[in-house]
């Protein structure tokens, strides 16, 4: 199983070949990168995750890049984490009136 690190603080034109290129200038062998996009627009949300191989020390690899500037921007660099699963945001059942109010007191004026 590869190992996994989080790249936070990088620039948000940085390319996953761009930021593989620069970690490999820091003395750590990759084997993938992979920038985090926004959905909606494309852009980089300022993350990635970079794959080391199992066999290579993954507290080496964060202590290399860890800090270093990239561009002005200084790396956060971390050990990345499994993703939890997401909490439902409910989605059934709502009742949705089109723009009716529901104001008065209650009673029925006839």
């Amino acid at each position: 199983m590869k190992k996994k690190m989080y790249i936070g603080n990088c620039p948000f034109h940085a390319t996953e070949q761009s930021l593989k290129e620069f970690i490999a200038s820091c003395g750590v062998d990759v084997t993938d990168v992979k920038v985090i996009t926004d959905r909606e627009t494309g852009r980089s949300r300022g993350f990635a995750f970079a794959e080391i191989d199992e066999s290579a020390d993954i507290n080496a690899a964060i202590d290399a890049v860890n800090g270093k500037e990239l561009e002005g921007r200084a790396l956060k660099v971390s050990e990345a984490r499994e993703q939890q699963p997401r909490a439902s945001h409910g989605g059934g059942n709502r009742d949705f009136r089109g723009g009716q109010g529901r104001g008065g007191s209650g009673k029925k004026r006839y």
